[in-house]
């Protein structure tokens, strides 16, 4: 997401940043580039200019144009903006309250709204620890209350049975009396949409939401539409009392101009950002991260976050015990490719480490995650003995690998060559004094612990080779670059 976006502003900053000293005038040609980055990325006209006169006013001032580092200033002048024009602070769901706390889930037909509101109920009941259940009330999508059910199944959520006939007002009022009487933490409410704004919908939601009482009434709305997302969320916040926005889609939108928008002209908080068609593939929308993503500042938080949430534990302590050891096979390169496809691949990685933006060959190999999975098919056309002792690969086994994986010669020699190269650091790791030192070793201090991915003293242990240290903002493991050529 902001892909465009990001580009444009980063060809903007860098150029500020490659002077020395600047004047009014230089300031005020940059902000005119980044009004037509904002237009482009189609953010709304009015948002546009007041976040232009806002940075402008500030970034003209002496304090500005006299310090050491002008462009510097400036960038962060525009990440603040940024971040307040998104909704400054992140904004939590409020479902600690007497029980069952409501979530009523409005929005247009073919927004994602059943979809997103199993992804929720996912993320209440395993990060939250709550006990949820989901009701639908749409009547009017033929198969809408059976598809929620199908969700309810594959992610383990409990659903209200289906009464055939009833109308949403009386399935709201059973769905309360249900969680009540079975002990519910939240209750989320899948409202019928329309493919349009109109006084019939709106009337139903209300009087949805007087038998309920929702504790939120989340608005989701399909990024994709752009500036029609931003009129519909004016549409509905005009008729109902709003708490929050989910956009959908986020990962198909390179330009954001609707997320950008959303707080500024509806007032409402963005709350989730639905980035995939997966179950889990829901985030929290925070401010200050999307902001760091859009200037090419990395979002380092939320890549510790997602590593602890997707690496193995036991997986990730025995791998430590190994490397602690000096060992190194090629099952535990397979182990390292499953752990990055996990956290999304190398593509969705690279986004969130600062600095890729200048690293255009590192970049383009990150985006190629098809390597990722070539790497797994070679190692996976293995026998065990191996995988566990790469010297065995002769020159017969290796045409019988490149066969069975549906690659070259080359390319397995490729493969050995770079699990050799991670051996013989690991084992240089352990002279150094263990894991410990893999910040060091991957360029230098500077950057919060990601050694600790790699099962240092920092964060959960095991995982990613090649992940930061300092300087270096995205090391490959040695020779991945070769993979990503065809």
């Amino acid at each position: 997401m902001f892909e465009s976006l990001s580009d444009r502003l980063g060809g903007v900053f860098d150029r500020l940043r490659g002077r020395g000293a600047l004047n009014e005038a230089d300031v005020r040609a940059a902000m005119r580039e980044v009004r037509i980055a904002l237009l482009e990325a189609d953010v709304a006209l009015p948002v546009a200019r007041d976040f232009i006169d806002k940075v402008t006013e500030k970034a003209v001032g002496q304090q500005v144009l006299k310090s050491v580092t002008p462009g510097q200033q400036v960038v962060k002048i525009v990440n603040d903006a940024l971040v307040d024009m998104l909704g400054a602070d992140e904004s939590e769901l409020n479902v600690d309250v007497t029980p069952p706390a409501v979530v009523m889930m409005v929005g247009l037909q073919g927004s994602g709204k059943t979809t997103t509101t199993a992804k929720i109920a996912k993320r209440l009941s395993e990060k939250n620890r709550k006990k949820v259940m989901m009701a639908s009330l749409d009547v009017n999508r033929p198969a809408a209350q059976e598809q929620l059910a199908v969700l309810g199944t594959q992610t383990g959520v409990a659903t209200l049975p289906i009464v055939a006939g009833q109308q949403p007002v009386d399935i709201a009022r059973r769905a309360m009396q249900a969680a009540k009487l079975q002990g519910y933490d939240v209750l989320l409410l899948d409202t019928a949409g329309r493919l349009h704004v109109d006084q019939a919908l709106m009337d139903e939601m209300k009087a949805v939401a007087e038998v309920s009482t929702p504790a939120e009434i989340l608005l989701v709305v399909d990024a994709l539409t752009g500036q029609d997302a931003v009129n519909v969320a004016q549409s509905f916040a005009g008729q109902v009392d709003l708490t929050g926005v989910v956009l959908t889609r986020m990962d198909g939108d390179a330009r954001g101009g609707a997320a950008l928008s959303m707080r500024a002209v509806t007032g409402k908080p963005i709350k989730f950002a639905g980035v995939g068609e997966g179950m889990d593939k829901l985030e929290g929308f925070h401010p200050d991260r999307v902001a760091g993503r859009i200037l090419g500042m990395g979002d380092v938080v939320s890549l510790v976050e997602r590593a602890a949430e997707t690496v193995q534990a036991e997986e990730a302590e025995a791998m430590a015990r190994k490397m602690a050891k000096g060992q190194f096979d090629l099952n535990d390169l397979r182990t390292q490719i499953a752990q990055m496809q996990r956290m999304g691949g190398l593509g969705a990685l690279a986004s969130m480490l600062p600095g890729m933006k200048k690293m255009a060959g590192a970049v383009k190999a990150a985006q190629d995650d098809k390597a990722l999975t070539r790497l797994d098919a070679m190692i996976s056309s293995m026998t065990p003995k191996e995988r566990a002792k790469p010297e065995l690969l002769n020159a017969k086994r290796k045409i019988r690998v490149a066969n069975g994986s549906g690659t070259t010669v080359q390319d397995v020699n490729r493969l050995l060559k770079m699990h050799q190269e991670m051996a013989t650091m690991m084992k240089k790791l352990r002279k150094m004094g263990g894991l410990g030192k893999l910040g060091a070793l991957f360029g230098g201090g500077g950057m919060p612990d990601l050694g600790g991915l790699m099962g240092g003293s920092g964060g959960p242990p095991g995982g990613l080779p090649g992940l930061p240290g300092g300087n270096a903002p995205f090391n490959l493991p040695p020779g991945f670059n070769k993979f990503t050529k065809k």
